[in-house]
């Protein structure tokens, strides 16, 4: 009773691995006839549920409370409580109005990208075979509770973590868990260390997985969160998270906008004080100055731009599940990617056949997607005529006669497989050299078989022919060589058979073994006299030769890699398979050279002991990491974030789920990848493509320039109202616009020309330039130098056609109306300006962004409505001008425009003599 109570308490952790089965059924108190009913309902009250906790959506109240959390919005809504406590109720409302349409916009943009990603909710099988009471029945997964007795036949999935009772040709997908791409074989009478890893545990199987073959019956050792992946997904919520690069870059941009704002806040106050200014009259110039010098666009605006891509994302199978992510991928200076899945499809294919006397025979594709029906048509894939080449004819033969799959044509022109992987891949070769499976059978008729079983290493089939009277029978072979070889007597070549040469076949085997493909032998033979067919009766027989299968390269993976490479981008491989299959696939894809050596998971096990500065000197340069854990894909995130780096992290598996979620940007597998995956992610793939996420790379490239644009023209332009208002306040001039005309230029005619900037195509250059270094802020030398530019010429040029009005008589209100036409007029070159930091403006597509023109001539348009609307005449303070005076100011804000084509030309000049 005490070891069942211990048991329950640890279930989680308690080494079933290491216990026979009859130990693990005596522990469990069950065994072949399964639990009682009464018993199960007992336990599940015991043990909960056979379910992980769903992710809890969050709400639309709470989305919409998330978009305040951001250092530009606080900056604002200080500025909006100095307003009322000014008595500014006008500037307050405005400033409010909008925090509340932004918070709208990126609450509604989140709440959409939410429920793009609902479809994901399901985690775990909804039913399962189980015995009850000596009885086979079938009940909701979530109600397997530990000690039941489950059946799994191939193509389940899963239920629950089980330790094997019995088991006959099984192999099991565990890629999703693992990250190996290979189905695993199991065996119920292995027998595991302790301290085995999950990956090497052949006697039994985990939650999530899938049985790609054979059968087996199993004890039920773990539910729910004690599952492998409970485990994994506790991890997943327990994940530190971290800010993304544009909350960094927002985050210390603010710092310096406020820090610069209380400078200029205290020379003017200091200025107002030396000539005995009242200090109320000194605050309210202050609360001018604030509202002049802050943005109050910038969130709304940046909230666009972040939708805009966020769609534009989608057109290249990208969900958005955080607006944030879409410039945090752009951002990104490593991919961590897993391989199975997203470098590669997760489809076992037959790559290459090779024959003894050295004939080698490239096969291609590995898909029967489009093609005619094997019935009505001699070579479905026209990659190879198998009539041409003997060899080649007995050998598909073979793999076509020794299998146990099936491939059946759809109506759509799609077929539809089943059985083991390893089989519907040689009935796809099989079809590709010119073979029709199906009538093969027919000619050769099954009359007995040997299954494959791990123990065995190899499947046997014995066929009919059309000789009568004596028994002569052809016998088809396949597995690993090392058991076929006792089994031949000679060896197949072009010449005819030869005797069995040893030594040959084992280092074509070795050959094929290094570039990191999985071999198959094949053999085939007469059997003569009776038919009682078994394995020992397998001998005399001729070896034919190998078979080289892989799970192939996503056809765009390796062009995606090398436009990382090109943008400067360093991508590297996280993999549970083995070594020699990792390098394999990183050479094909050119991520590694010939000289590199993958670093292992002991590997990094060892530099972690020795401390932070040894593991990450190991991860600041490696591309390839083999057989490494779900804890390790995170050690080696968390590593290259302590070098700086911005990592983005690409997977499908449970395995990739911590990894995915302390990224700066995780990168789901929409379509293949798991629930645990999708939900640890920031983005989802709708195509399971990596080159979606080099297009999303591009996009949140083109993001940024776009949030980088628009930050220069409201930033540039609030110079100029600062330049302005200093100018002023040093000449004892009166204000030179009001607060409400200021709120009127910010929010309103800059807005309308921003939302066109946040449209911005991309200037096509995006992928041949370098990731910007982490630590650069928005606030760099380039824009520091075009901003202290234009507002110096803009705000000049305000100023001085401000003095010279007041100075010709003009009276204060119809200075501050030219004044303010002015500034519209200069926002409208500016934006202008603002398209691009390194080309000039007449270099440039005009009408490649016709929303951008319109948003101009429509802010120049509403302020010249203003001026005929009483409402707005009496808000503003506005009045009608004539043509020629609107035309006197539209060529003086044209000089910004030449002064910013000077800028441009010098900084090109400068850069050509340093180079």
């Amino acid at each position: 009773m005490q070891a069942e109570v211990d048991i329950h308490n640890n279930i989680a952790a308690y080494p079933w691995h290491s216990l026979a089965t009859q130990q693990v059924a005596d522990q469990l108190a069950s065994g072949t006839c399964g639990l009682a009913a009464e018993e199960a309902r007992q336990r599940l009250t015991s043990y909960g549920t056979n379910a992980l906790p769903l992710p809890r959506l969050p709400g639309f109240l709470r989305l919409f409370l998330r978009q305040f959390i951001s250092p530009l919005i606080y900056v604002l809504l200080a500025a909006m409580l100095v307003s009322l406590v000014a008595g500014k109720f006008a500037d307050a409302s405005f400033i409010g109005l909008i925090l509340l349409i932004n918070a709208l916009i990126g609450a509604v943009q989140e709440h959409h990208a939410h429920r793009s990603a609902q479809a994901l909710r399901k985690l775990m099988v909804t039913r399962a075979r189980v015995m009850r009471d000596g009885e086979l029945s079938e009940i909701p997964a979530e109600e397997l509770v530990p000690g039941d007795l489950v059946l799994l036949v191939s193509g389940d999935r899963v239920p629950a973590d089980l330790r094997l009772l019995d088991s006959v040709g099984l192999e099991v997908d565990e890629s999703i868990l693992t990250g190996e791409s290979l189905p695993v074989s199991k065996c119920s009478e292995a027998l595991c260390e302790a301290e085995t890893p999950v990956a090497e545990r052949t006697n039994g199987c985990f939650a999530g997985t899938l049985v790609s073959s054979g059968r087996a019956s199993a004890l039920v050792v773990a539910t729910g969160l004690a599952t492998e992946m409970g485990k994994l997904s506790r991890t997943v919520a327990g994940a530190e998270p971290v800010k993304p690069p544009l909350f960094l870059r927002i985050e210390r941009f603010s710092k310096k906008l406020t820090l610069a704002l209380l400078v200029a806040v205290a020379l003017l106050a200091v200025i107002e004080l030396a000539r005995n200014t009242e200090p109320l009259v000194i605050f309210m110039t202050a609360v001018a100055l604030a509202v002049s010098a802050i943005p109050e666009g910038l969130p709304m605006a940046l909230t666009l731009v972040l939708s805009v891509g966020t769609r534009r994302m989608v057109k290249r199978h990208v969900i958005v599940r955080k607006l944030v992510a879409v410039e945090s991928l752009g951002s990104c200076t490593v991919i961590a990617t897993d391989k199975t899945g997203t470098l590669t499809e997760n489809r076992l294919t037959a790559r290459e056949i090779q024959f003894f006397d050295g004939t080698k025979v490239l096969l291609e594709g590995g898909s029967l997607a489009g093609q005619e029906t094997p019935a009505a048509s001699d070579s479905v894939a026209g990659v190879h005529d198998s009539s041409e080449n003997p060899l080649v004819g007995r050998l598909a033969r073979a793999a076509a006669l020794c299998n146990e799959a099936e491939w059946h044509p759809l109506d759509n022109g799609d077929w539809q497989g089943s059985g083991d992987p390893v089989d519907r891949a040689l009935l796809v070769m099989a079809y590709q050299l010119g073979l029709r499976p199906r009538q093969l059978v027919a000619d050769w008729p099954l009359l007995a078989q040997v299954h494959y079983e791990p123990v065995l290493g190899f499947a046997a089939t014995l066929h009919g022919g059309h000789t009568d009277g004596e028994c002569s029978r052809l016998v088809c072979v396949k597995g690993a060589l090392e058991k076929l070889l006792p089994m031949c007597d000679t060896m197949a070549t072009s010449d005819g058979n030869i005797p069995l040469d040893v030594a040959r076949a084992h280092l074509l085997l070795q050959r094929l073994a290094e570039r990191g493909v999985r071999v198959l032998a094949f053999a085939d033979g007469n059997l003569q006299g009776e038919c009682n067919f078994t394995g020992e009766q397998l001998h005399g027989l001729n070896l034919l030769g190998l078979v080289g299968m892989v799970d192939p390269l996503r056809p765009e993976a390796a062009a995606a890699i090398g436009q990382c490479r090109t943008a400067g981008i360093h991508v590297c491989m996280l993999t549970g398979d083995h070594p020699h299959t990792a390098m394999s696939i990183a050479r094909e894809l050119r991520l590694a050279d010939a000289g590199d050596d993958p670093v292992t998971g002991a590997d990094l096990s060892r530099a972690e002991a020795e401390g932070q500065q040894s593991l990450d000197a190991l991860t600041a340069h490696t591309r390839v990491y083999a057989r490494v854990s779900p804890e390790q894909k995170l050690t080696i995130v968390q590593s290259l974030q302590r070098q700086g780096q911005f990592v983005a992290v690409t997977g499908d598996g449970v395995n990739d789920a911590p990894a995915l979620s302390s990224a700066h940007v995780g990168v789901a597998m929409g379509e293949q990848g798991t629930e645990v995956a999708k939900e640890s992610a920031d983005l989802l793939l709708t195509d399971d493509n990596f080159a979606s996420v080099v297009a999303g790379v591009e996009e949140g490239r083109i993001a940024y320039q776009n949030i980088r644009k628009v930050i220069f023209f409201l930033i540039s332009t609030g110079a100029a109202e600062v330049v302005l208002f200093v100018l002023s306040t040093s000449f004892a001039l009166p204000l030179p616009l009001t607060p409400v005309q200021l709120l009127w230029l910010n929010l309103v005619t800059n807005s309308v020309q921003s939302v066109g900037l946040a449209l911005e195509p991309g200037e096509g250059d995006e992928m041949r330039k370098p990731p910007r270094p982490p630590d650069e802020s928005l606030f760099n030398p380039v824009m520091l130098r075009r901003v202290m530019v234009s507002g110096l010429v803009m705000g000049g040029l305000a100023f001085g056609c401000f003095y010279l009005l007041l100075a010709g008589g003009w009276a204060l209100d119809a200075a501050r109306n030219s004044v303010l036409l002015l500034m519209v007029l200069f926002e409208n070159v500016q934006v202008l300006n603002s398209r691009s930091e390194s080309r000039s403006i007449f270099r440039q597509p005009f009408f490649s962004n016709p929303l951008l023109l319109l948003g101009t001539l429509a802010a120049q348009g509403i302020h010249i409505l203003c001026l005929y609307s009483p409402l707005m005449q009496s808000v503003l303070g506005v009045s009608p001008v004539s043509s020629a005076q609107w035309g006197i100011l539209l060529c003086i804000a044209l000089l910004q425009l030449v002064a910013m084509e000077i800028l441009l030309l010098l900084g090109k000049e400068k850069s050509t003599s340093t180079a």
